[in-house]
């Protein structure tokens, strides 16, 4: 039988790591987003030499565990402490958040930049020549042209990466970081109640993720704003 008083017994214990959470989540997400744009961008460049180690570094993200990812820069950097004294890095790669950080970031750049890339080379070219013959510049054409059609494409796929990357934070509970999942897993070594620890904090994911989800719906209605001008503009020409 549910026992609904031990949910709101523990409820609270599990919000407590809500912050830690959603801390990881938007600063992986959003430093991950820039070095995605600009990993996307530089492979639109047609030299090898630039092209080929991006392309490795995204296999090499894309083809391993993030948890695996997690255990390399969290322990197997240590083995390098003094080199990495030797230059100030030790500094970042002793605290658990910077290592989940940066194995977070990293993960969701590589997924990134394929998506962003994806949507750039989806982008008509007839539109770019467009472009070019009005006299816009590289940069503006990319501003005005390539980037905002190649974002609306984009964010569908980039949504999920999104959400994949707020359920990845329960990984950040391996480096003994308490976020929703670290903390779970103490109260379950308290009360060896794991059924209903881990519905409770399937719910709170499962309430934060639908959050984001309904965000990048507006989004995505806001951004195809000029697609349903179409209908009504049609429907005016046949009424009149």
């Amino acid at each position: 039988m549910i026992d609904f008083g031990f949910f709101a017994e523990i409820l609270p214990k599990l919000l407590g790591g809500l912050p830690l959470t959603l801390e990881l989540a938007l600063t992986s997400i959003l430093v991950g987003f820039v070095l995605a744009l600009t990993l996307a961008l530089a492979q639109q460049c047609a030299s090898r030499i630039v092209v080929l180690p991006i392309r490795g570094f995204v296999g090499l993200f894309r083809g391993t565990p993030l948890l695996v990812q997690i255990f390399l820069i969290y322990y197997g950097v240590g083995q390098f402490r003094p080199q990495l004294a030797a230059i100030g890095l030790w500094g970042v790669f002793r605290e658990p958040y910077w290592c989940a950080v940066i194995a977070l970031t990293l993960n969701t750049t590589a997924y990134g930049s394929e998506i962003l890339r994806g949507g750039i080379q989806s982008v008509p070219r007839g539109l770019v020549e467009a472009a070019r013959s009005l006299g816009l510049s590289r940069y503006q054409t990319y501003r005005h042209v390539i980037l905002p059609l190649a974002f609306r494409q984009a964010l569908p796929s980039y949504g999920n990466e999104i959400v994949l990357m707020v359920k990845g934070t329960s990984l950040a509970s391996i480096v003994t970081l308490m976020e929703v999942t670290g903390i779970a897993q103490g109260l379950i070594s308290q009360t060896y109640r794991a059924f209903e620890v881990f519905i409770c904090a399937g719910a709170i994911y499962l309430t934060l993720n639908f959050a984001v989800i309904r965000a990048l719906a507006a989004l995505e209605y806001a951004m195809s704003r000029h697609l349903r001008r179409i209908p009504s503009m049609m429907s005016g020409g046949v009424a009149s």
